[in-house]
């Protein structure tokens, strides 16, 4: 199975969208996370309400609620198409027949991507704390606040939840890629509960309906939101309505959940 992680690993080491997916991912969350705020904080520019999260949650000593922000939604989204590239390429190019005739199993196959997904989410949480900690350390320097970081169990604890929050949702790109047998599908049905459905349903139905409100405390979304509230992240789709226990027990079921379905999806179904 080492031969297969590293052969996935490369694969998707020289694959341009893996890279630009990063790139987005980190852009994004600087944009959104500092420099908008940044510039409506300076009186630079206006924004919608909220838009100013203040100086404090620039600074070096919340820059992990900063770098949690954006996993509940664009970055999960962005998780979750690099998880449907993995899987679903297979079925658009036609080569799962190829790799499988060669020699390994298809759990084998499967476990490698897997792992390949949990190696990507590591890489995506890790730059993003360094982007977010070097964009607080700026915020800091030029409003001359000193330079106070968290403690570093925090930090390891941030990159946990991060890690498992990313994994969670590329693993949930691999279980649509290979329930459907695609990549655009996938992907469009999968943008359109991260950005629309879990929106509409807590900011619509959820205060309407208490049957809902309570349904929320068991979906991938709002525990995502939640675990990131535990840690001060302010933004779109961060509301801490479960404990940070409860959210991480639920994330780490729903990942175990989706790899198990998929891996089974895959092995009982004919790949054609």
């Amino acid at each position: 199975m080492l031969r297969d992680i590293r052969a996935e690993l490369t694969k998707q080491v020289r694959r341009p969208a893996s890279w630009l997916l990063l790139a987005v991912a980190v852009v994004l969350s600087l944009t959104f996370g500092y420099a908008v705020p940044y510039a409506g904080l300076s009186g630079a520019a206006t924004g919608p309400p909220g838009a100013d999260r203040g100086l404090a949650a620039m600074l070096p000593d919340a820059f992990v609620g900063s770098a949690l922000g954006g996993l509940p939604i664009f970055v999960g989204a962005l998780a979750l198409i690099f998880g449907v590239l993995v899987a679903g390429s297979e079925y658009g190019y036609g080569t799962w027949k190829t790799v499988l005739v060669q020699h390994p199993s298809r759990a084998a196959v499967y476990g490698a991507k897997l792992v390949t997904v949990a190696v990507a989410a590591l890489a995506v949480v890790l730059a993003l704390f360094a982007a977010t900690a070097g964009a607080s350390a700026l915020v800091a320097s030029l409003q001359d606040q000193p330079l106070s970081w968290p403690p570093l169990t925090e930090v390891l604890r941030g990159l946990g939840a991060g890690w498992l929050v990313t994994t969670m949702w590329g693993t949930l790109g691999v279980l649509l890629a290979i329930g459907l047998r695609s990549v655009a599908l996938p992907i469009g049905l999968g943008l359109v509960w991260l950005l629309a459905v879990q929106n509409l349903l807590s900011s619509i139905a959820a205060p309407l309906l208490d049957w809902v409100a309570q349904l929320q405390k068991g979906l991938p979304g709002p525990n995502a939101g939640a675990l990131a509230a535990a840690f001060g992240a302010q933004a779109p789709g961060v509301e801490q309505i479960v404990g940070s226990g409860q959210a991480t027990a639920v994330l780490a079921a729903y990942l175990v959940g989706f790899g198990v379905l998929g891996g089974w999806l895959l092995h009982r179904r004919d790949i054609a």
